[in-house]
């Protein structure tokens, strides 16, 4: 497929500051807008999708009837990007290689967000009275469709798309009658009162609902004598503690991660897997993600019958499914690669750390990565004993300044000088983002409830100093360092190339950009807008220079500057 454009920032002294002058470096030698493939223009298709629907899903999602639409969209693009890969795999590089030459086209992009605030304005309007309801829904339908219309054909030409799709043969067709039928069966397939599935309708999936009780009551029985389970209500525990199994407590949030998960992996490493029997490793870390949920929710019991209900329905809560997630992720990946049953004949076993030791020495990648690892490591065990307010904060800190120490040497080879003008600049940038912060948290209403104060008020004078004077550091100190390190000193050139350090730092693409922006947006949660604006605004100061001193200095300073609002004025929800 053919790779994303790559530019280069030109070198910039310590001067006065010109922006950015970007230089194409792409191999095919093409100016312009062109140069993206196939798969460059499906991930710029699902950036934007991203950044525009999921903020407002809720609102159509729920008793419109978009929900149907999303199912049938999304079970026809995985069934028809699967089929077409395998049956014609040869047509969509062809394609790839044509689309290069071709330059987005802006005009529908425009007109797609002409549409896309239509489609905005008629979600949040109430419903008009009388005759005008069906004509309202009418035109918010048609405005949606034209949105999503119109920018599919700003990144695929017409012409393109028809023969991509004869080129494909009859999986369109496969692929349409299998979402169609698809959401006829989870919509009328009746078990006992309700639907097998029906997202739109609140999650609920009723079987495996009754199979992941089952599980738990199965586990909680070889530990405790008696265990009170009440199938009608889906209330199990003991007589002191006990827990309602929700409809959203099957791991549906866990399958769906782990499935986005293994169909990267196995896009990213395609020409080492053997299809379609690769594609078994989907079911397969379904099966154990939905096992782990099970644990989960029996050992979460556990803790609180124990007596910490307040660890149980907080900390352990909250984080466990997330440690499920990275620990089936981690065994999928290395799993993949010793399972030979899978892999392509002309596949060799291997270890990635191995081979790239082999190539060129230490692995790069552990350096820029392991700080940022041990903190959210670190993170994930501080918050799975903590109920609410997070006791062992300090553990982040000590785990990312043993990263940092440990790969010294490696960071002493990077660029960490700021030149007197650059350090304005860098400080500045660091305070626009401050703004935009706070600015987003008024607009959008964030929640300012936090535990820290009440948490702290019942610690002694000289544990409350201690704790806060290491929260700071790892605010201002630790956290920029290993997240700089990791997004933009590893994640925009490794999403370009493997050999991610060959490229020089002002090396760049639009697509490694924005998705190393979006990636850090969605890293801070329901902040994630703002995450990503600031994450944009470091990759700028980064690359003007190529010195990942300027980036962490901007973040140091957007930290510093929360920390003061923390510490002075209270506002302890901003940590």
């Amino acid at each position: 497929m053919g790779a994303p454009a790559q530019f280069e920032v030109s070198p910039k002294a310590d001067g006065p500051a010109t922006g950015l002058a970007p230089t194409r470096v792409t191999s095919c030698g093409i100016a312009g807008s062109g140069g993206l493939g196939l798969v460059s223009r499906a991930l710029l298709f699902l950036l934007l999708f991203c950044l525009e629907w999921i903020p407002v899903s809720m609102a159509v999602h729920k008793g419109r009837g978009a929900g149907v639409l999303l199912q049938i969209v999304l079970v026809f693009c995985s069934v028809y990007l699967s089929l077409s890969y395998v049956k014609a795999k040869g047509p969509l590089q062809e394609f790839s290689r044509e689309l290069r030459r071709i330059p987005l086209d802006w005009v529908y992009l425009v007109w797609h967000l002409a549409a896309f605030l239509v489609f905005l304005a008629l979600s949040f309007l109430p419903d008009p009275p009388g005759v005008f309801s069906p004509l309202r829904s009418g035109i918010w339908y048609l405005s949606g469709f034209l949105a999503i219309a119109l920018a599919g054909r700003a990144f695929l030409p017409p012409g393109t798309a028809l023969r991509l799709v004869h080129g494909t043969g009859h999986a369109l067709i496969y692929s349409l009658l299998t979402a169609v039928s698809a959401r006829a069966l989870v919509s009328y397939w009746q078990f006992g009162t309700q639907a097998v599935w029906d997202p739109a309708a609140g999650f609920y999936w009723k079987p495996v609902r009754d199979l992941t009780f089952g599980l738990v009551k199965a586990l909680l029985s070889l530990v405790l004598p008696h265990v009170f389970a009440d199938r009608a209500t889906m209330r199990i525990g003991t007589a002191d503690f006990r827990v309602i199994i929700a409809p959203w407590c099957t791991g549906f949030e866990g399958a769906v991660l782990i499935l986005l998960f293994t169909a990267a992996w196995l896009w990213f490493f395609r020409k080492e897997f053997r299809f379609p029997r690769a594609l078994l490793l989907a079911p397969a870390g379904l099966a154990v993600i939905w096992l782990c949920n099970g644990v989960r929710i029996a050992v979460l019991i556990l803790i609180g019958v124990a007596g910490y209900p307040a660890v149980a329905m907080g900390g352990f809560h909250s984080q466990a499914g997330w440690i499920a997630f990275n620990c089936v992720a981690l065994g999928f990946a290395i799993l993949s690669q010793r399972i030979l049953w899978f892999r392509s004949p002309a596949f060799r076993p291997f270890s990635v750390a191995a081979t790239v030791e082999e190539k060129s020495g230490p692995n790069p990648t552990v350096a820029y990565l392991m700080p940022f690892v041990a903190i959210l490591a670190a993170g994930m065990l501080s918050g799975l004993a903590s109920g609410g307010f997070e006791w062992f904060y300090p553990v982040r800190v000590v785990a990312a300044l043993i990263a940092l120490w440990f790969f010294r040497a490696k960071y002493a080879q990077l660029d960490w000088g700021v030149g007197w003008l650059s350090g304005l600049q860098s400080t500045a940038a660091g305070c626009a983002v401050f703004a935009i912060w706070l600015a987003m948290d008024r607009f959008t209403g964030a929640n300012t409830a936090s535990a820290i104060g009440p948490g702290l008020a019942a610690w002694p004078a000289a544990a409350r100093i201690a704790w806060l004077v290491l929260r700071t550091v790892g605010a201002v100190i630790t956290v920029p360092i290993a997240e700089e390190l990791a997004f933009r000193g590893f994640l925009i050139r490794r999403l370009m190339t493997a050999d991610f350090e060959s490229l020089p730092p002002r090396v760049f693409s639009y697509i490694a950009v924005s998705v190393s922006a979006l990636a850090f947006g969605l890293m801070h949660g329901e902040r994630w807008l703002a995450g990503m604006l600031a994450g944009l605004i470091y990759t700028v100061v980064y690359l003007r220079r190529g010195r990942i001193g300027d980036a962490v200095l901007a973040h140091a300073t957007t930290n510093a500057l929360l920390a003061c609002c923390v510490l002075l004025g209270g506002k302890w929800y901003l940590w």
